[in-house]
């Protein structure tokens, strides 16, 4: 997995590119019409219901457009909002402010999604021991705020990038020449590069499980695509030689079945890419 540092590197990134490709040579709208004395507050107000995410990067959104702003944080990342509440205030320059109001307001709603989503499985799975975990089937871009909300809403991140975990999956195995090859191969790549990535390799079937158990080094066996019934046919088989992930069209009405099968893990792409944005809006507080 990436480091703290790396993390928040890639969200340093997004905080610079996002303001570069909203603002470019100046928020003409507010320059325009509002002077540069003059100051303001306003309020995110909440106009839905779910977990409340993003509120840790609004912070740094406005300390970086502005360091001089004031925020007062009413509701923190993680907590459940109802439509009506107030999350924070922010108060300074009404320039500012109107700087960074999209970026934030776009930031949170989305991010606001995918922590109300990921709560829901994290309830689905209650009292089976598997934990949900998050993919790469994410916002090109924006990826370290959308695993960001799924650990604000109770997930846990899966492998960040290409970079942080080797995952072996049907076309790894297949362009390699086959399971063995292909584990033989990333084994002995890590060996000489003086890596050390956890592996985890994709089985479509029990025979390929029966194939994986016999090399050595495999982190995780990911299931992918099989019925509940071989889900544990595979399980029992496994018996804790290494973890177990199931993935592949798992949703809300299937999801608890397949953790009572005795994985350790589910993945779910629809975490970051099937949410609908949480309904936000940053309001100027008169008086």
């Amino acid at each position: 997995m990436i480091t703290k540092e790396q993390f928040d590197r890639e969200i340093d990134l997004i905080i610079v590119n996002a303001v570069r490709e909203d603002v470019g040579d100046g928020d003409h709208s507010s320059l325009a019409c509002i002077p540069v004395s003059a100051q303001g507050k306003a309020k995110l107000l909440v106009k839905d219901r779910g977990i409340i995410a993003g509120v840790e990067f609004a912070r740094k959104v406005f300390n970086h457009v502005d360091e001089s702003l004031g925020i007062e944080v009413l509701i923190e990342d993680g907590q459940q909002v109802e439509q009506g509440d107030i999350v924070f205030y922010v108060e300074g320059s009404s320039q500012s402010i109107l700087k960074a109001e999209r970026l934030v307001l776009n930031a949170m709603q989305r991010m606001s999604a995918i922590a109300t989503k990921t709560q829901k499985y994290v309830k689905l799975l209650e009292g089976t021991g598997a934990g949900i975990l998050d993919t790469r089937k994410t916002t090109p871009g924006i990826r370290a705020l959308e695993k960001w909300a799924v650990k604000i809403g109770g997930g846990q991140n899966h492998r960040f990038a290409l970079y942080d975990m080797i995952m072996l999956k049907d076309n790894h195995i297949d362009f390699s020449g086959g399971i063995t090859s292909a584990i033989a191969k990333t084994r002995k790549y890590l060996e000489e590069r003086g890596k050390d990535l956890k592996i985890i390799v994709e089985a479509r079937n029990l025979e390929e499980v029966e194939e994986i158990l016999q090399c050595d080094g495999v982190y995780r066996i990911l299931l992918d695509n099989f019925n509940f019934t071989d889900t544990t046919t595979a399980v029992k088989r496994i018996a804790g030689k290494c973890q177990t992930e199931s993935s592949g069209g798992i949703n809300e009405s299937t999801i608890r079945k397949y953790a009572e099968c005795g994985v350790d893990y589910i993945s779910s792409g629809a975490l970051t890419h099937s949410v609908y944005n949480m309904d936000l809006s940053l309001k100027a507080v008169n008086g």
